[in-house]
């Protein structure tokens, strides 16, 4: 099993930091785990609705040139919602019948580019609240984890 983590931006507080590694040091027991990083694209001061679609198709063409054989899940607002059991059957699923490898992204503060979300294979969500996209990597990584430990039927807590 593999996990890619495609994430725009990059992360520059320490416990968020530390946090992720913690969280991949986990995984590993599990499967590989890679996060890729994407140079956020610059918005003018006073941002208009075109300056922000520009951007974010910008950061949509890096991340596609970055894209390999995998299924590819697009971490959105409107994506499907599962509960931390039918999140863990949605990866069974994909790793018994799609793929082995399973590419993750995830946006900028300004979300994602209609055009990669077309292109993702599946669109979720893990709240209808809208998280900092640096928190939102360690989200998904801790989620991931307790996929794993549902997955083996190992404790982890509550």
């Amino acid at each position: 099993m593999k996990f890619e983590i495609i994430t725009v931006g990059t992360l520059k507080e320490k416990y968020l930091k530390d946090a992720v590694d913690e969280y991949t040091k986990r995984l590993k027991k599990y499967a590989t785990v890679s996060i890729t990083e994407i140079k956020e694209s610059r918005l003018p001061k006073h941002e208009r609705e075109n300056d922000i679609d520009k951007a974010l198709l910008e950061e949509a063409e890096l991340i596609k040139l970055k894209l390999k054989d995998a299924y590819v899940i697009a971490l959105t607002i409107e994506g499907k919602q599962f509960s931390s059991e039918t999140f863990t059957k949605k990866l069974n699923d994909i790793f018994t019948y799609h793929n082995n490898h399973i590419i993750f992204i995830i946006g900028s503060s300004h979300g994602i580019h209609h055009t990669l979300k077309q292109l993702a294979n599946t669109q979720i969500s893990f709240s209808k609240a809208t998280f900092p996209h640096q928190l939102m990597r360690v989200i998904l990584l801790e989620q991931l984890f307790r996929a794993m430990r549902i997955k083996y039927n190992e404790s982890y807590h509550k």
